[in-house]
């Protein structure tokens, strides 16, 4: 089991997560990493079929699932403000369509 949350914020959001509950089938590490990368896979999907042009979420130890969907890592000082304050060390910011980053004009 599993999920991911997001709070948006104009045509940006916040993920958290995602969660994986392990269950008592014995699931390896690989299986969950494999159920993290589904998950951010749909809320991705998710993010593009509402306009989202950014999506921002924290490390937690998967930098390598949000680097496999083309997350980088970013300042804090990128977020946009309603999304600023959230606890957590660590930035990473996907950019939807053909959207391409620039640090110019960041609020």
């Amino acid at each position: 089991m599993g999920g991911i949350v997001a709070e948006r914020v104009g045509d940006a959001a916040m993920l958290y997560g995602p969660v994986i509950v392990a269950d008592a089938s014995g699931a390896s590490g690989h299986d969950r990493l494999e159920l993290a990368a589904q998950l951010v896979a749909g809320a991705l999907d998710h993010a593009r079929a509402l306009g989202l042009r950014t999506a921002f979420a924290r490390p937690q130890g998967l930098d390598r699932i949000w680097v496999r969907f083309g997350f980088i890592p970013l300042p804090e000082s990128t977020l946009p403000t309603g999304l600023r304050g959230r606890p957590g060390a660590g930035l990473f910011a996907w950019r939807g369509g053909s959207a391409l980053w620039t640090l110019r004009g960041s609020e």
